[in-house]
């Protein structure tokens, strides 16, 4: 008898663990409701919201895509085959990307893979030569490294822009008053 009095009250105790746990979910999702005609008028706002980009936004992303065509038709019709391909193209710039700040381990990595490709040691070897050899840039400034990544594997000879080597005085004359070599 001890034991079905027991096993009722542990069942009677588990029932009411339960009941109190789904109340409680119940209150919780029951919390913060709206009206239907405000909760309808808001899921009707948001997908126009998050479905849109901006026209500004779209134009951008555009205008960033065909530049980046433009960037690789540009290498295909200057450079010869193994150096002008869109695969030595992409990996070449990422590298010398990387070597000029100081990522070796990653940019070997990227070197393997440019190898696979066949693509051009000699034309990767260059055009980190060109970028190195007009100064310094702000490392900040990512888009003049990108700039002038570009430009050195389009030209490895020599420098390839006015900002660039504008840059590069500018950053020479600074340093040289203040006697100090930035990164």
């Amino acid at each position: 008898m001890l034991c079905f009095v027991f096993r009722s009250a542990a069942v009677a105790f588990a029932g009411g663990v339960l009941l109190a746990s789904v109340q409680m979910a119940t209150a919780q999702g029951q919390g913060e409701q709206k009206p239907p005609e405000q909760a309808q008028g808001e899921q009707k706002a948001q997908p126009a919201e998050e479905g849109q980009k901006p026209a500004d936004a779209a134009a951008a992303e555009h205008e960033a895509q065909a530049k980046a065509v433009a960037e690789y038709e540009e290498a295909k019709a200057k450079l010869p085959r193994a150096a002008g391909a869109p695969e030595c193209v992409w990996t070449g710039r990422r590298i010398a990307s990387l070597l000029w700040r100081d990522d070796v381990d990653t940019a070997n990595r990227y070197i393997a893979l440019y190898d696979r490709f066949g693509c051009s040691q000699d034309h990767l070897r260059l055009a980190f030569r060109c970028v190195v050899q007009q100064g310094p840039i702000d490392p900040k400034a990512a888009d003049r490294l990108a700039s002038r990544v570009h430009g050195c594997w389009i030209s490895p000879e020599g420098p390839t822009g006015l900002t660039d080597a504008t840059t590069a005085t500018t950053t020479t004359t600074t340093t040289t008053k203040s006697g100090t070599v930035p990164n």
